[in-house]
């Protein structure tokens, strides 16, 4: 399987020309009868040797920790970051395989998180990001920025919840807060590539995984989405959130919040089936009713894509129109 980095990648060592990448380009989206852009694609598994090597460094990493931390814990998990750093090199800066880069990426980032857990819980997250931006200066791997961003929002939400002494009042608005936050940099780094062809598309699929969560989280657990007693009100308003987080979706074509919702949802519906006496099938009559929702979404995404852009300002279609030319 050959990616859109694979290609420019030929171009540029000229063993292809620019003509002959965008037919071939051209030729799969026509086969497919649906534009690649759409697909929200990423690399992740090349082949099974991409799986074979993430067993055999999860091994090393796990062994050299286990006897580092003998002596320390911290020694440990220093241990495992310079081992996971020196796989990468070859692994990731010479192979360029793509689940060993994201496996051996969270291994060096989760240790230097451990490692900075011996100095404070303050230092923690802050050489973890400080980690991140190292590998991505080294690497590129995608998923590095949405790795370095997630313990800059734990720092942040951490102290500020600390300094005003009231979690549970200022934790879910400062949660959404920072979704926020966290979606306007993946839509930044969505524009900078809006053919969907470069690692930057990449990195913005990693940071609207990160903002989904957070932008969802906050807003069903203030309605009591996953509480005990359902009632017709509250799965009528978790049904119209949901419409609206498609439609979202749909706008700056990506799944990531309509997946992160989707607990929410299954539980919300199946609670309600449940207590009007649909206790044993109350879960698959809502996975049954929700999949075939989705699926057909999946299969009318363009189309229903392009109909949402043409209902909006000209300013704004301009700004979501990522390849996916509206009519």
């Amino acid at each position: 399987m050959y990616t859109n980095e694979d290609l420019d990648s030929a171009v540029q060592a000229k063993a292809i020309t620019q003509e002959s990448a965008d037919a071939l380009r051209a030729h799969v989206e026509q086969a497919r009868a649906i534009p690649s852009i759409d697909e929200e694609h990423f690399r992740l598994v090349t082949g099974f040797n991409d799986i074979f090597v993430v067993i055999a460094c999860a091994l090393l990493l796990v062994s050299v920790g286990w006897i580092g931390s003998t002596i320390a814990f911290v020694v440990g998990a220093l241990a495992v970051a310079a081992s996971a750093w020196g796989l990468a090199e070859f692994f990731v800066r010479r192979r360029r395989m793509a689940l060993p880069a994201i496996v051996l990426l969270l291994a060096f980032v989760g240790a230097i998180y451990s490692a900075g857990m011996t100095l404070g819980v303050f230092f923690a997250p802050a050489l973890a990001a400080i980690g991140a931006w190292v590998h991505w200066r080294r690497f590129h791997v995608p998923i590095t920025v949405a790795a370095g961003v997630a313990p800059v929002v734990f720092l942040l939400t951490t102290m500020l919840t600390g300094a005003l002494d009231a979690m549970g009042e200022v934790l879910l608005p400062l949660t959404f807060v920072c979704g926020i936050a966290v979606f306007a940099l993946a839509m930044r780094w969505d524009a900078q590539d809006k053919s969907r062809q470069t690692r930057a598309s990449d990195v913005a699929f990693w940071l609207h995984l990160l903002a989904a969560p957070l932008l969802v989280h906050p807003v069903f657990t203030s309605l009591n989405a996953l509480g005990s007693d359902a009632d017709l009100m509250r799965v009528v308003v978790v049904a119209i959130l949901y419409a609206v987080i498609a439609l979202i979706s749909l706008a700056v074509d990506r799944r990531a919040l309509m997946v992160s919702a989707l607990a929410y949802v299954l539980y919300a519906f199946s609670a309600l089936l449940k207590d009007s006496g649909f206790v044993s099938l109350s879960f698959a009559i809502t996975a049954l009713i929700v999949g075939s929702g989705l699926l057909l979404l999946s299969a009318f995404w363009h189309p229903a894509r392009i109909a949402l852009l043409n209902r909006l300002p000209p300013s704004l279609r301009r700004r979501l129109t990522y390849g996916s030319t509206a009519a």
